[in-house]
């Protein structure tokens, strides 16, 4: 489904990514671990066309995500959750997840209705404006609006960072959730504490480079 493949990047001419490469399947959840600064955060950008690589390759299935323009990927049922959320703030939390709707003009409210009955807690404050959430709910709010468009796959950049313990098991269980509905996930954190149950298989990042991790009994089991 997505295959990363020799990726060399650069910021402002400073190597940030060295001959990355990771492999995942349709349907299987993969995490990313790494500390910060490690380059997570780097080739998820990359992959999501805010960055552009300097050798290599990203395919999403047949589409060449190294030469699309960024806002084509929605359009390929990519979404996508980044470290700092972005919402729009005087807009209300339906009017944040609607954006990639609006965006690909889709009027099927279907992929909505599936996001509330998953997070049921997301309807009942559907009303109000974004900026007057928690760290947290705007967390799931963003989880949602990435939902809505990742009918396929969905990248998760550091969803667990800074938000309270009992809404990080939160977030965990809506994503442990996704594996039954067939999508494919790939989940950045600085270690597996949260993800470790759900995860398939975890690549490790340091200094940009990339190892795929031995995955331990536990994880493995739990997969």
């Amino acid at each position: 489904m997505l295959k990363v493949q020799d990726v060399d990047l650069s910021i402002q001419r400073v190597p940030i990514l060295h001959q990355v490469s990771l492999e995942i399947a349709a349907g299987t959840t993969c995490g990313l671990i790494g500390r910060n600064g490690a380059g997570k955060t780097t080739l998820i950008r990359a992959i999501m066309g805010a960055l552009s690589v300097d050798a290599g390759s990203i395919y999403f299935g047949e589409h060449a995500l190294h030469s699309a323009k960024i806002h084509e990927r929605a359009g390929q049922g990519i979404g996508y959750l980044p470290e700092d959320r972005r919402l729009v703030p005087h807009f209300t939390v339906e009017e944040n997840i609607m954006v990639s709707l609006w965006a690909n003009k889709i009027t099927d409210l279907t992929r909505l209705k599936w996001v509330y009955d998953l997070m049921p807690e997301i309807g009942r404050f559907a009303d109000r404006k974004a900026m007057t959430l928690s760290g947290g709910q705007q967390k799931l709010v963003a989880l949602a609006r990435a939902m809505v468009a990742g009918t396929d796959l969905l990248i998760l950049d550091e969803p667990f960072e800074g938000v309270a313990p009992a809404l990080a098991a939160r977030l965990m269980e809506v994503i442990a959730d996704l594996r039954s509905e067939n999508l494919t996930v790939l989940v950045s954190e600085s270690d597996y504490t949260h993800s470790q149950k759900v995860v398939d298989k975890v690549y490790a990042i340091e200094r940009g480079h990339i190892s795929l991790m031995e995955m331990t009994n536990e994880v493995s089991a739990s997969s």
